[in-house]
């Protein structure tokens, strides 16, 4: 068996993959990789499905040593940087990890989270159907934990023999603010709260983890109270508290909730919000289930495009990769006498 090993990382470096679907009803939170492009930039790099778990980053980079044989890597999202014994490797390309070798990842620059995808996936045992690691009930991951320092992930190395490979795409991207879907009880605020929440900046407070964003800027009020019935809650709903300051509630999110929800950030728009770091400043633009569903189609096809956007890895012509090489099997002594007569 082959293993990455954990040199270093930070203390919510964990495994994440498409997450635990199907037990929202047993109140179990399906979890899951915050940025879903990232993990499918990674995952397509190695020759994996989109959703198979990868090594999720969270602000903070990490170190890791190869051990028992080769591995083909990637890492991918938010402007994070690795190499591979020193050696920076270009964005958006694999690499093969030999045995004995350290590869260094650093912290996401552009956003929070970064993936490194390994070919084939970790030889890990899942629970109820997933390695995502759910900090609060303590599933998934390695042994119902995050990554730390000596722990050893095995990897299935009948999957290594890959050719390096570079992505010809860059990540799915859209602009503007953050689309959402009004509801669904939009009815507990009044028209001139909605207003207040379409029309208005918030930024993204310190209290911002992998259950929720908390939001601060105009207080929005209830015409209804903030209480309601608990009932259920999917990614991106945005509830409002009694506080009036907004929460989005994101991969780790609790399955039920008893506050008014005045709308939902799209699927195809919460990866990017994801990204957002506290203190980014924030807009809402509430969009018709017609442009919600026309962008999950678009962030669909763009996942199912990425193995036809890979090309072979060309290495430029530096003195640091010619030095890298093996370019002659050996050597001969042109004034040396011949072995052998030679005939013509």
């Amino acid at each position: 068996m082959t293993d990455l090993v954990v040199k270093s990382c930070g203390p919510m470096t964990s495994l994440q993959d498409r997450g635990r679907l199907g037990y929202q009803g047993f109140g179990v939170s399906p979890s899951g990789a915050m940025d879903r492009r990232a993990l499918a930039m990674a995952n397509a790099l190695v020759g994996n499905s989109p959703e198979t778990a990868a090594i999720e980053f969270v602000n903070l980079g990490g170190a890791f040593a190869c051990e028992g044989g080769d591995l083909h890597v990637a890492l991918v999202g938010a402007g994070a940087s690795f190499s591979v014994d020193g050696t920076p490797v270009a964005p958006k390309t694999s690499v093969l990890l030999k045995e004995g070798q350290v590869l260094e990842v650093g912290h996401p620059r552009t956003g929070t989270f970064a993936y490194l995808a390994v070919a084939g996936g970790f030889a890990v045992e899942r629970e109820l159907g997933s390695l995502s690691f759910h900090l609060r009930s303590r599933l998934g991951g390695l042994k119902g934990a995050p990554l730390k320092s000596g722990d050893h992930l095995p990897c299935r190395p009948d999957a290594q023999d890959r050719e390096p490979m570079q992505l010809a795409v860059d990540m799915i991207e859209e602009s503007g603010p953050i689309r959402v879907m009004l509801g669904p009880q939009d009815d507990y605020f009044t028209p001139e709260t909605i207003r207040t929440f379409l029309e208005s900046e918030f930024t993204i407070s310190p209290q911002a983890d992998r259950m929720g964003f908390q939001l601060t800027g105009p207080q929005l009020e209830h015409a209804k109270g903030f209480n309601i019935v608990s009932d259920g809650i999917v990614d991106g709903h945005i509830q409002v508290p009694g506080s009036g300051q907004p929460i989005v509630l994101m991969r780790d999110r609790q399955t039920a909730g008893g506050y008014p929800k005045i709308a939902t950030v799209i699927s195809a728009d919460l990866a990017r919000f994801a990204q957002m770091r506290p203190g980014a400043k924030v807009r809402f633009r509430a969009v018709e289930r017609d442009e919600a569903l026309a962008a999950a189609r678009r962030l669909r096809d763009w996942t199912a495009s990425l193995p036809s956007s890979l090309a072979p890895v060309r290495f430029a012509l530096t003195t640091e990769h010619l030095l890298s090489r093996n370019l002659i099997s050996g050597t001969v002594d042109a004034l040396a006498p011949a072995s052998a007569e030679h005939h013509d």
